[in-house]
C-alpha cells in the first residue's frame, strides 16, 4: 500500500451488493484500515437492492453510511435524453448504454463525499476496461483532489480462486451460482444491458441465445407487427401512444414494446479508450426504438444545415460520452448546441415494429419544415422556378468544369 495513502480514513464506495463489490468493500477495511460507506445506484438494472442494504450491514457497514438511491428518473431525464438530442452513437452503432451511467454513479459518490467528509472514492472497475477511466474523470472532474482507490490495479487477488478464498477467509457470502467462473459479465440498466467476457470473446462465433436478457428473438416474435405513436417536445419523448410519461417511465415502456418484438440486439466489436479491442452484445430495446423516432422527428423540424452540423457533430459527442468526458467543457459546449437545435423539435412519429426491426412509417409537426407545394412533381403557384436550377447548376459545376479544362490541356 503507498504510503500517501495511509492517511485515508473514510472512503465512499460503488457497490452494487455483488460478491466482487462485497471483497472490495471488506479489502479496503483491511488494507486501508479505513471506513466504508457504501452507494448503491438504482438505475433501473431489475434487480432488488435490499440484499446490498443487508449485506453490507452484515460485512460492519454503519446504517447511516449505507445509501441506496432511486436515480431511475435523474437517469433519464439528465443523461439519456440529453444524449439522445444527439442522435448519439459511438462507432456508428452503440447506444452508450454503460458509459452514460458513469458520470451519474461518479456525481453521486461525491456528493456523499463532500456530505460525509470522505478522503476518497472507490469502484470496481478492471484495469483493462473503459469504465476505470468514465469513474475517475468524472471523480476529478468534480473534486479535483479525491483520492481515487482502484483494487483491481492494487490486489494480489489476480485469480477467480484467489478472489474466493478471501471471501471464506473473510466470511462474505458465497452464492452457489458465484463459485465458478461466470460464463459472462453483465452490465445493466434502465436503457441497456451489456455482456463480455468468456463464451463472448471469440468474434468469430454467434452469441448464444442464453446471453440475451431484455429480448426476445426476433424469430419468436408476434407475425403481426405492432403500431405505436411516440411524441416530441423539444427534442425529448414525452408521450407513448397519446399517453404522457416520465422520462424513466416512458423507456421503461418503450423497452417492453421492443422486448416482445425482439428489437435491440447488437453484437459489436469495438475499440476501447484504453487502446484495445473488445467484443460484446449490447440490448437496447427502448433505446433503439427511440434512435429512429428522434430521428424521424427531426427530418421534417430541423434545417438542412443544422441538421448536417449535428450529424458531423455527433461522433465527436458520442466519442467523449464513450471515454468518460461527460464533465468536460467540451462536452457541455457541444451539448449547448445540441440543445439549441431541439428548439423546434416537436411533433408525433409513428413507428412500426415487427420481428427485430424499427421501422418508421410516419411523422407530423406543426413545426414542420415539409412543403408539399414545393416537392410536388406537379405543376402549381409555388415559389420555385425551375430555371433557376440551372444557374444554380452551373455555379456549382464551375470549379468542375475549370479542372476538366485544364486535365484535358495536359493530356493534349
Amino acid at each position: 500500500m503507498p504510503t500517501q495513502d495511509k492517511a485515508i480514513k473514510r472512503v465512499v464506495l460503488a457497490y452494487s451488493g455483488g460478491l466482487d463489490t462485497s471483497i472490495i468493500l471488506k479489502w479496503l477495511q483491511t488494507t486501508y484500515g479505513c471506513e466504508v460507506i457504501t452507494f448503491t445506484a438504482d438505475l433501473g438494472q431489475g434487480e432488488e437492492l435490499g440484499p446490498a442494504r443487508d449485506k453490507a450491514l452484515l460485512l460492519g457497514i454503519k446504517p447511516e453510511h449505507i445509501f441506496i438511491e432511486d436515480l431511475r428518473e435523474e437517469f433519464v431525464r439528465d443523461y439519456v435524453f440529453p444524449m439522445f438530442r444527439a442522435n448519439a452513437q459511438y462507432e456508428g452503432l452503440y447506444l452508450l448504454g454503460t458509459s452514460i451511467a458513469r458520470p451519474l454513479i461518479a456525481k453521486k459518490q461525491i456528493e456523499i463525499a463532500r456530505k460525509l467528509g470522505a478522503d476518497a472514492v472507490s469502484h470496481g472497475s478492471t484495469g483493462k476496461g473503459n469504465d476505470q477511466v468514465r469513474y475517475e474523470l468524472a471523480y476529478y472532474a468534480l473534486e479535483p483532489d479525491i483520492k481515487v482507490i482502484a483494487p483491481w490495479r492494487e490486489w494480489d487477488l489476480t485469480s477467480r480462486s484467489a478472489l474466493l478464498e478471501f471471501a471464506e477467509k473473510n466470511q462474505i457470502p458465497i452464492a452457489k451460482d458465484k463459485r465458478g467462473d461466470a460464463p459472462f459479465s453483465v452490465d445493466a440498466n434502465l436503457l441497456h444491458a451489456s455482456s463480455e467476457g468468456k463464451v463472448l470473446e471469440d468474434p468469430a462465433e454467434e452469441v448464444p441465445d442464453y446471453v440475451y436478457s431484455r429480448t426476445i428473438s426476433p424469430e419468436d416474435a408476434p407475425d403481426k407487427p405492432t403500431y405505436i405513436t411516440i411524441d416530441f417536445e423539444k427534442g425529448d419523448p414525452i408521450a407513448v401512444d397519446g399517453e404522457a410519461l416520465s422520462p424513466a417511465t416512458l423507456l421503461a415502456k418503450l423497452n417492453d414494446l421492443a422486448r416482445i418484438n425482439g428489437i435491440g440486439r447488437l453484437d459489436l466489436v469495438e475499440n476501447r479508450f484504453v487502446g484495445m479491442k473488445s467484443r460484446g452484445m449490447y440490448e437496447t430495446p427502448g433505446g433503439t426504438i427511440l434512435a429512429v423516432a428522434h430521428r424521424g422527428i427531426e427530418s421534417i423540424t430541423l434545417d438542412r444545415g443544422a441538421a448536417h452540423l449535428k450529424d458531423e457533430l455527433m461522433p465527436k459527442y458520442a466519442e467523449l460520452i464513450y471515454n468518460g468526458f461527460w464533465f468536460s467543457p467540451e462536452r457541455e459546449m457541444l451539448q449547448a448546441l445540441i440543445d439549441k437545435s431541439q428548439t423546434h423539435v416537436s411533433g408525433q412519429v409513428r413507428i412500426k415494429l415487427y420481428k427485430g426491426n424499427t421501422i418508421l412509417v410516419g411523422r407530423s409537426s406543426p413545426n414542420s419544415l415539409y412543403d408539399q407545394d414545393l416537392v410536388t412533381f406537379e405543376e402549381g403557384a409555388v415559389a420555385y422556378d425551375h430555371r433557376d436550377a440551372a444557374g444554380f447548376i452551373k455555379l456549382n459545376a464551375l470549379r468542375l468544369r475549370t479542372l476538366a479544362k485544364r486535365d484535358r490541356k495536359l493530356r493534349g
